[in-house]
């Protein structure tokens, strides 16, 4: 007679290391293969992180840390795969040295993405946000907004990053009439930069001369504080500055000082460098819209973010081998 206690063989356990909303949840339930158990943490702290990783075969993470004390506790953890392309949030050292794979999602929200920072460029040059608070305080601010707002059309758009979502947004822009420009020690292929219609510039130049600067760079010891004190004083005066790509990247004290001077014209930021960033001092100033770091949140984009996800997880499982633009850890 067969073992009543035996477990499946094709029995994966998958520990999600985010809380999402149901509909979320449902959807990545959904996707995993028969055999497949997914394990919801609690709550975010620690103990409930760890236990729901301990006896995990996957780890499926999106904004939570896992650092070295959460990878270590998964006692049978052989892969993490980020549900995103930003790997900061993970200790890969950590990974490597437990000889845990971990993979990214290369252009998994790119599109949604490039969506978010077009729509926070044009409601920064609209004051979208504070014309919408006054028109509901039944004040009409038409003549108001004839002598500050602003366009697109005719601008410079210099692109930080000509990945996956700076290519979205440089396609994107093509309506526009904007010059685009970017910056990037990985040049595109010259094809696809007459097809995108942009050209390269030094770093310099593009923050000197750009009316709207856009970051989209991965967060990495090279990359921290990119946009510093110095680089945005050297912006061109009534620039607009956006940054759905990580928090770290912008001197966001300075970008402060810089708004509140009226040397910049606005920002649209997605993301900070301490998320929840609390009663953060950008707050103060209307010339700031700020979102809570979901540019590429869409119910849209997550099966296909839960397909790739468990992809990666089976052919790794099966073969020990990534795709090469997901791969990040291939012990």
């Amino acid at each position: 007679m067969p073992d009543a206690d035996a477990k499946p063989t094709n029995l994966v356990r998958v520990a999600l290391l985010d809380r999402f909303q149901p509909a979320i949840e449902a959807a990545l339930e959904a996707a995993l293969p028969d055999g497949w158990v997914l394990a919801k943490m609690e709550t975010p702290e620690y103990p409930d992180r760890a236990a729901a990783i301990r006896a995990a075969d996957v780890a499926f993470v999106m904004g939570g840390a896992m650092p070295a004390a959460v990878i270590q506790a998964g006692g049978r953890l052989r892969f993490i795969q980020k549900l995103g392309a930003g790997v900061d949030n993970i200790d890969l050292e950590a990974a490597r040295a437990a000889g845990v794979a971990v993979a990214k999602l290369a252009a998994g929200n790119a599109i949604p993405v490039a969506e978010h920072t077009l729509m926070l460029m044009l409601a920064c040059c609209r004051r979208l946000i504070t014309v919408d608070r006054q028109t509901r305080a039944g004040e009409w601010v038409k003549e108001d907004g004839r002598a500050r707002n602003k366009h697109l059309h005719g601008k410079r758009v210099g692109i930080i990053g000509l990945g996956a979502i700076g290519r979205a947004l440089a396609n994107l822009l093509t309506g526009f009439g904007v010059d685009v420009v970017f910056s990037d020690p990985v040049q595109p292929p010259p094809a696809l930069a007459r097809q995108l219609a942009v050209t390269p510039v030094d770093l310099e130049t593009l923050i000197a001369t750009s009316d709207v600067v856009t970051l989209h760079c991965p967060l990495t010891a090279e990359t921290a504080g990119l946009l510093s004190a110095e680089r945005i004083a050297a912006m061109k005066p009534g620039a607009l500055l956006i940054n759905c790509a990580r928090g770290g990247l912008v001197d966001e004290a300075a970008l402060s000082a810089a708004l509140a001077e009226g040397r910049l014209f606005a920002a649209g930021l997605d993301v900070f460098a301490t998320e929840p960033p609390g009663l953060h001092p950008l707050f103060a100033t209307e010339a700031a819209i700020v979102t809570s770091h979901l540019a590429g949140a869409t119910l849209d984009n997550f099966a296909n973010v839960a397909r790739r996800a468990v992809e990666n997880a089976q052919g790794y499982l099966a073969s020990g081998v990534l795709p090469p633009g997901d791969a990040v850890v291939q012990p």
